[in-house]
């Protein structure tokens, strides 16, 4: 394939030779792999702890100064950094890639579940409570089911951040798609650089389109 234009000669040869997309180690398809589960479990951690306090904030109102400031505290704090400190204090692996990547997932969800609790009319919840429904009723049955637009929403942003993000663990000495940014440029194989910033986006759009279609099918008509 013809070099792309620009004195560094950077082309896609990397990208479309058929020897990096075997399941051999190293290959694009197995960095994958390694991306996403980096991503799938930052994502459970941080909805786990989370999604939680977001709707219980959302639905009792207390503590409402955190949710307010939690998306602004996760987007100024600089994730390689947190990295970085982890790894001095926990040394290598995988814990301080995971607690740097929950931290970025945190602050959206919860933020989201916030605002989406927040948002709902208060003459439907008033209405539930009218029918007899518990406050455990009412939260499930109601509040949880309309907030889920806003919720998924945060849910979404979350996701790719950390997608784009969990390079970082390549910094580190573990796998995923951050590989080829860092060994590309260890070597100056701008190609292989090239190559780990395309699956990288390509993978971001695809995952948010998972999402899209998710969100269709679990979101209410009514509620979209």
């Amino acid at each position: 394939m013809d070099a792309l234009p620009g004195e560094d000669g950077v082309n896609l040869n990397y990208l479309f030779d058929p020897a990096h997309w075997n399941l051999e180690d190293g290959s694009i398809p197995l960095l994958i792999l390694s991306h996403l589960w980096y991503v799938v479990l930052a994502l459970i951690i941080g909805t786990i702890i989370a999604l939680p306090i977001g709707l219980y904030i959302g639905h009792t109102g207390r503590g409402s100064f955190l949710a307010i400031n939690a998306g602004n505290a996760g987007r100024s704090l600089p994730t390689l950094g947190l990295l970085m400190l982890m790894v001095t204090l926990l040394g290598l692996g995988l814990t301080p890639v995971l607690i740097a990547l929950t931290v970025l997932v945190i602050p959206p969800i919860l933020t989201s579940a916030y605002a989406g609790m927040r948002s709902l009319d208060p003459r439907v919840v008033d209405a539930a409570r009218g029918m007899g429904m518990r406050p455990w009723q009412v939260l499930t049955k109601v509040e949880l089911p309309m907030a889920l637009p806003v919720l998924i929403s945060g849910f979404r942003s979350a996701a790719l951040q950390v997608v784009a993000t969990a390079t970082v663990a390549a910094a580190v000495g573990l796998n995923g798609l951050g590989r080829l940014l860092i060994d590309g440029l260890a070597v100056n194989d701008y190609s292989r650089v090239l190559a780990g910033a395309i699956v990288v986006a390509v993978l971001a759009v695809l995952l948010d389109l998972v999402l899209a279609l998710a969100q269709r099918w679990i979101v209410s008509p009514g509620l979209r």
